[in-house]
Parts: C-alpha cells; structure tokens; sequence
C-alpha cells in the first residue's frame, strides 16, 4: 500500500464484523446434523475466507450473501461430514484449532495438524487438549498432528484454565454443549467474543449460563437444532480507526461501535488528552489543538488493555509530547513492529517486554514491512499521519483482520492506493 500522508482522516465510517468473534462461531455449525446455522455481520477477510474453506471442506454447504447492509452467511449441514482437517488449510491459520472441540464432540474422533498463521509468538494449544482429556477424549500427536477420540460421549466436567485463553475457552464451550450432563468451566476467558459465542451456541438450543467470577456452565444436549445470531462489531478495528483519527488530527465518526468493548482504550485515550465523544454505538473524534499527554500501558486479558491494539496505540503515542512507556504481558514477540516505525523517525526502544516511547513532533514516509496484523495496521497508520510517502510491504497480514481498508481509508480522505 502506497500511502501519501500528513493528511487528517474526515468522515464517518462503519465497523465491521469481528473476525475474533467470527470464526469460533462459524465453527458451531459442526455441531450440527441436518440443520441450518444462519450468522449476520461475516466480515470478509482473508482468515474468514480460510475458515470457510476449511468448514466447506469437511462436507458443509456454504451460501454467502453480501451487501451494503449485511454480510450473511448461511451453513447447511448435512447427515454426516468429515472429521479429518485439511493439512493444507490449517496451517494457514491459527484459527483451524477451534474446529477441534466440535468435530471431537459431534464426529467422536478427529485429525487436526497443529495450526500456523502467527508470527507474534507462541501460542500453544496444550489448555484446549488438557481439558478435552478432562472430558474423557484420548489425544496424541503424532508428526505435528493431533488425532483425538472419544468412546461415545464426551463427559461433563469441572474444568479449571491455567491461564484465561479465549481460543480453549471457545473449544471448550463448544466441545461441552454436546457432552453428556453439566460442564463448568472456571477462569474462563471474559472478552466479549466469548458472549457472542454464548449467544450462538443458546440460538442452536444449549443451556449457556456465563458467570460474573470467571466463569461458564454449559448443560449438554444430545443434539442441537438450527440457529441464528449475529457476529459483534470489532472492537479492534474500530479502535484502529479511532486512533487513526487521533494521530492525524482528523474528524471522524465511527460508528456500529460497542463503547464497553474499548473502555480500556477510550480511558487511556481520555489521560491522554485526546479529543472525543462517546455516544450510544458511535465514537466521534475532534481535531486536537496540542500533542497527547504520555501514558503508562499494560496488556491484559479483558477487560485489561487489549495486546490486538498494543501496535496501534504505540504508533499514536510515537508523536505524543513526552515518554510513554507499554508493557506487554501477553505475546512476547508483540514489538516487531518498533523497528520500522523507528525507520519512520519514531524513537521507540524496547527493553525486554517493555516499549519505551519518546514522543517526537512528526514522523517521515519510508518503506516499511508489515510483520504481523496488527504492526500492519500501525504502520498505516503511521504512514497516513506522517510527511511525504509511505510504501507499506506484505500487506497480506493487514487482510486478515480488516476488510477493505482501502476503500474505507479513501472514504475518509486519505490518499492511498494498492500496489
């Protein structure tokens, strides 16, 4: 993407659909026998579109319905589908290991090799297969493939995560909704995925209670029926855009907004001394007359910081008036991205998981790679607030978490243009 920048973003655009509260959705329809799954709000983006794939491959029919209004897709489960995971599929995302818990639970065996798709480290799987074994299921690896069965039903249980992780918080959830009798799942995964998930396992007729400590109980159905629900906004791209009209010193609107989701970021933006409102589903954001204020950050499990808008806000404090500092306690190889927005004049220095950032007045088009998604989104940003051009490279990591950003980067006036 070629970016010519030092232009303030105007205008109003609309988020899309999550792609985090997407694809573990998308994957509820193997859960299913002889039924229909019908979602609302399917962003179309790269990751989407493998997911797709790969349900389309294991026997699914797939109807997709776009418009100006509503992105529908309607999965039409047949009698019997496959229970064995493209190889070739599943390594391009992360994402394929949430077909793992409702394939166990439906088909009593499955094949899944071990997912790729992320270069911001380590993302192991070892909490979804430690609870799947809880529920009864044998699990082996064997040549980077995990091959799991089940004698019958998978049993409820009381499951206690190691750690809060939304993807084993997901396969778990929908592993347990065709287990026999009641699963409780304590320090669950709170993100707001997870209530969308909920709501769309309820539409296909499971008992879902989520609980204020942390936790969920799911009673188990033999079989569940046709549903229909809607996937949330993303709560990522929206902030992105708000932070692009924060460090372009633009005015924009950005709508189909759940505020609650980002109140961690709208906090820090407000210490920051950015200029916003916050309506109903909208944040509206106002030119700023002086530099944001430095601000001290740490990622954490919702409702903390979200790591997803760690890239973001880094490269908005890049231009703030004094040193912010972001730690970051959830991906250790989160701060790729430093090093090109410092080729762009920022003075970003990282000192094992901390980001020590010194504001300077304005940053300088160059040629930068985009490491991963969200140093992607950073570096747009970046290029569309600093002087002269920026050539953003590899923007195929940008494609899997925002969907025509292009277009939606020219509605608000910025001058940018696909190479």
């Amino acid at each position: 993407m070629k970016i010519n920048g030092g232009i303030p973003l105007k205008g109003t655009v609309k988020t899309q659909g999550a792609k985090n509260a997407a694809l573990p959705v998308i994957a509820v329809c193997l859960l299913l026998r002889n039924g229909t799954l019908t979602l609302d709000n399917v962003p179309d983006l790269y990751d989407i579109n493998t997911m797709l794939e790969l349900i389309k491959d294991l026997g699914v029919e797939i109807e997709i319905n776009r418009d100006e209004k509503n992105s529908q897709v309607i999965f039409k489960v047949p009698g019997e589908i496959k229970w064995e995971v493209s190889e070739t599929l599943a390594r391009k995302m992360r994402g394929s290991s949430l077909l793992l818990g409702p394939l166990l639970a439906s088909c009593g065996k499955v094949s899944l090799p071990l997912p790729g798709g992320c270069s911001i480290g380590a993302r192991p799987i070892d909490l979804h297969l430690k609870g799947l074994k809880q529920m009864g299921a044998d699990i082996e690896i064997q040549n980077g493939v995990v091959h799991a069965k089940i004698n019958g039903r998978l049993r409820g249980r009381r499951i206690y995560l190691d750690f809060p992780s939304v993807g084993a918080t997901e396969n778990l959830m929908m592993a347990a909704s065709l287990a026999q009798g009641e699963t409780i799942i304590e320090n669950i995964a709170r993100e707001p995925e997870i209530d969308n998930l909920a709501a769309v396992l309820r539409s296909v007729g499971v008992t879902v209670e989520l609980e204020g400590a942390g936790g969920v109980r799911i009673q188990g159905v033999e079989k569940v029926s046709s549903g229909c629900e809607r996937v949330i906004p993303d709560r990522i791209e929206a902030c992105t855009y708000i932070l692009a009209g924060v460090m372009t010193g633009g005015h924009i609107k950005v709508e189909d907004v759940v505020p609650s989701h980002i109140d961690a970021i709208l906090a820090k933006l407000e210490e920051s001394g950015a200029n916003f409102k916050v309506k109903k589903d909208t944040v509206e954001i106002f030119p700023n007359k002086k530099r944001l204020h430095p601000v001290t950050i740490k990622t954490l499990p919702y409702p903390g910081f979200p790591t997803d808008a760690q890239p973001q806000m880094a490269a908005t404090l890049a231009l703030a008036q004094g040193v912010s500092t972001i730690e970051e306690s959830v991906f250790q190889a989160r701060f790729l991205y430093a090093q090109e927005l410092n080729r762009m004049g920022a003075d970003i220095k990282i000192a094992r998981d901390v980001a020590i950032i010194r504001g300077v007045e304005k940053l300088q088009g160059a040629n930068v790679k985009a490491t991963d998604l969200r140093a992607g989104a950073a570096l747009i940003m970046a290029g569309l607030a600093a002087e002269g051009e920026t050539i953003v490279e590899d923007m195929v990591h940008v494609w899997r978490g925002y969907e025509a950003v292009d277009k939606k980067l020219k509605s608000l006036g910025a001058q940018v243009e696909l190479l």
